[in-house]
């Protein structure tokens, strides 16, 4: 049985997916999970041959994704999830800075921050640091807790991700995980990582002006249901924020 399995949403990585699943070290990481939300690039056949057991999930959605892997991890027996985007843009390689402090009993929940680490020019637009910042702020004078970033790069416990009542499933359920792991008292951890330009292809999100303004509004309305629906019962809770600067 999987202690560690990792996540991967896809939807036309080609060229990337095989390379980021390949960079995930096989003593943090026991199986990876990809899953495929229809593509047509060969994206599934390069995950297969790269060693990952492949979804396809016709049904649209960002999160509808994260939450088809989590659910089949569940199955495997798995403890922790390990999210990522399969564009190579997350250093992979880095896993066990997120994934250690949970197996260590040390944190329930630990993500990566873009913003904390270093970036590499061109890997993120100046909206995308500010917008992190501005609903890392949003998020603490909510929920109690105050993020940096809302990185696809994240590992929690399953069975605390289990307790948290998901349903958002398009761009918004990073944020909604956050929100409510703030909300429910989980130990919450982020660590400072690199980030690069992705290996291959173009962004759904900010590849396009439509890809961004939909995202956006999809954040927002995430944040305004979540906040307004489930009350905080916790006070102001900071967090350590700890990892590597350097390039990958």
């Amino acid at each position: 049985m999987p202690s560690v399995v990792a996540i991967i949403p896809v939807l036309n990585e080609a060229g990337a997916i095989g390379p980021t699943i390949a960079a995930l070290p096989s003593d943090v990481i026991d199986a990876t999970i990809v899953v495929d939300g229809g593509s047509r690039d060969g994206t599934a056949e390069e995950a297969r041959a790269a060693g990952a057991e492949v979804l396809i999930e016709r049904r649209a959605g960002y999160g509808r994704a994260c939450a088809r892997g989590a659910a089949r991890a569940r199955e495997m027996g798995a403890a922790v999830a390990l999210f990522l985007d399969g564009d190579g843009a997350d250093p992979a390689e880095q896993a066990a800075q997120l994934v250690g402090p949970v197996l260590a009993d040390e944190a329930d929940f630990v993500l990566a921050t873009r913003t904390g680490g270093h970036r590499e020019p061109g890997s993120m637009g100046l909206h995308q640091v500010l917008a992190g910042r501005l609903v890392g702020r949003a998020i603490g004078l909510a929920c109690g807790v105050r993020y940096s970033d809302m990185s696809a790069f994240r590992a929690i416990r399953l069975d605390r991700l289990a307790m948290l009542p998901m349903r958002e499933m398009t761009y918004g359920w990073n944020l909604e995980m956050q929100m409510r792991a703030a909300r429910a008292g989980l130990r919450v951890r982020e660590v400072a990582l690199p980030y690069r330009r992705r290996v291959a292809g173009r962004s759904k999100v900010a590849g396009t002006l439509r890809g961004t303004v939909r995202a956006g509004w999809q954040i927002a309305t995430t944040f305004a249901r979540v906040w307004l629906r489930s009350p905080s019962r916790h006070g102001l809770r900071m967090f350590h924020v700890s990892g590597t600067n350097g390039t990958s």
